[in-house]
Formats: C-alpha cells, sequence, structure tokens
C-alpha cells in the first residue's frame, strides 16, 4: 500500500452532481461541485441546513455514489470502481470521525483503534501505533472498554482508530457533534496535530465556526454549489461568511 501524498491533490471532485427522487418530488443536493482537496491540509465544510454538506462529504468518501461526476483520490476514480474495489479503496486510503464515535462496546480501546487492520488480515506496525496512541494521549486507557471512558476519550480513539492505516484522507462528519466544550476543543486540536505533525489531511464536516477556525481552509456550500472560501480563517471570519448565506446565523460582533 503505498504511503499517503504530502504535497499536491490528495482528493479532486469534479462537476459532482447528486439528486434523490423523480419528476415534482426531485431534490438536488449536490449540483456540479467542483473541488480540490490539497494533500497535508486541515479542510472544513460548512453552509446552511440543507445545503449539501454532509451530502458532499459522503460521495467524496465513497459512500455514496453521486447521480454524475467524477471524484479522483490518486489515480482511482471512486464512482467507476466496483463494491469490491471501493471497499478495498476506503479500507486502506480513507479514514472516518463521525458524530457518534462507532466504537464496539466488546472491544477494548486498543481493540477498537487496531480494528479496520485486523478486518483486513493485517498487523499493526508497533512502532506506528505507540506513535498514535501518544499522539491521541491514550497510552493508559487502551485496556478500557468504550463504556468505561469519556465521550471525549472514545472520540479520541475513533480519532486513532482513522489514523492507523495511514488513509489518504481522513472525513470528520460533525466530529465535536457530541462533545462538550473542552473535549470538542481537545479532539480538535488532535485534529490539528494529525495535519501538522503526521502530514494527514482532513476534511471535516461542520456547524460550528470555532471549530472551522482549526482548517486552513474553508469551503462554503448553498444549495447543493460551492460558493466561497475562506484560507486562515478565523472565527469572525466565518461566522461573516456564514451570515452572507444564511441571515438567521448573526454575524461577528453582534
Amino acid at each position: 500500500m503505498s504511503a499517503p501524498p504530502t504535497t499536491g491533490v490528495t482528493l479532486a471532485a469534479r462537476a459532482l452532481r447528486m439528486e434523490y427522487g423523480a419528476g415534482q418530488s426531485r431534490v438536488v443536493a449536490l449540483d456540479g461541485v467542483d473541488l480540490d482537496l490539497a494533500a497535508a491540509r486541515f479542510t472544513a465544510v460548512m453552509g446552511p441546513s440543507g445545503s449539501g454538506k454532509s451530502t458532499l462529504l459522503h460521495c467524496l468518501a465513497g459512500l455514496d455514489r453521486p447521480t454524475a461526476g467524477a471524484v479522483h483520490i490518486g489515480d482511482a476514480d471512486l464512482t467507476r470502481l466496483d463494491d469490491r474495489r471501493l471497499t478495498r479503496l476506503r479500507r486502506d486510503r480513507i479514514g472516518f470521525v463521525f458524530q457518534k464515535f462507532n466504537l464496539l462496546p466488546t472491544l477494548t480501546a486498543q481493540e477498537n483503534i487496531v480494528l479496520p487492520l485486523a478486518i483486513a488480515g493485517r498487523r499493526p506496525d508497533p512502532a506506528w501505533l505507540g506513535q498514535v496512541v501518544a499522539a491521541v494521549g491514550l497510552t493508559d486507557r487502551l485496556g478500557h472498554r468504550p463504556a468505561e471512558l469519556s465521550g471525549g476519550q472514545q472520540q479520541r480513539v475513533a480519532v486513532a482508530r482513522a489514523l492507523i492505516t495511514r488513509p489518504w484522507v481522513i472525513f470528520a462528519d460533525e466530529p465535536t457533534g457530541n462533545l462538550d466544550s473542552r473535549s470538542g476543543a481537545e479532539v480538535l486540536r488532535l485534529l490539528r496535530e494529525a495535519v501538522d505533525m503526521l502530514g494527514q489531511t482532513v476534511v471535516m464536516v461542520t456547524h460550528d465556526p470555532a471549530a472551522a477556525a482549526y482548517a486552513d481552509r474553508v469551503v462554503f456550500l448553498a444549495d447543493g454549489r460551492l460558493v466561497d472560501e475562506l484560507h486562515a480563517p478565523t472565527v469572525g471570519a466565518v461566522r461573516d461568511a456564514l451570515s452572507r448565506l444564511d441571515p438567521a446565523v448573526a454575524p461577528a460582533g453582534r
């Protein structure tokens, strides 16, 4: 398995379109999205409710097949892979961090972390496992099961699980949605450090301007289209951009 790239474009979407239903009930969730994701960078995806954020993430990650368009990771077009090859690519090149942790309750923290490797019939590299565990601060909790861990610790296990295969991209869908502000900040710092220290590429859907400010770049969707972006975002700049898309969002300072 090739190492994840640290320069250039890790993932590219072209003319991405997703439709649900037909006739008068047809809904266009994505409407011709073009997006390049730079390697070893942290990108946040934002927009009003119903703008297509989660749909975009699911299509980029190969969880959903778009109605039209292409998604390339390296030389592979996810939209053209059969189910077997798509499953293998997701297993080897993509990591996931979800809002609800998705840990197996009967497994210890360490068993949950190495589960993607176990499913693939591979043994973990002890040095990499130790580096990942140390990075997420779980060295003394590896023998605990999820019920014995706090929400923040469970999400740190999920981050470690996403990192263990050295994926090309980690997708995080509202990763702090079930956490208090302190635990959420810890998880966001972990994702930031995964980019800065481990050369990881991270894409995160969030509704929270404070979370988006951890990213290198924020892209904004409205009605299924990319309509704006920010580089080196601040909380205030993100709020201002959101307020232009959704009047219900108060701009910074108001």
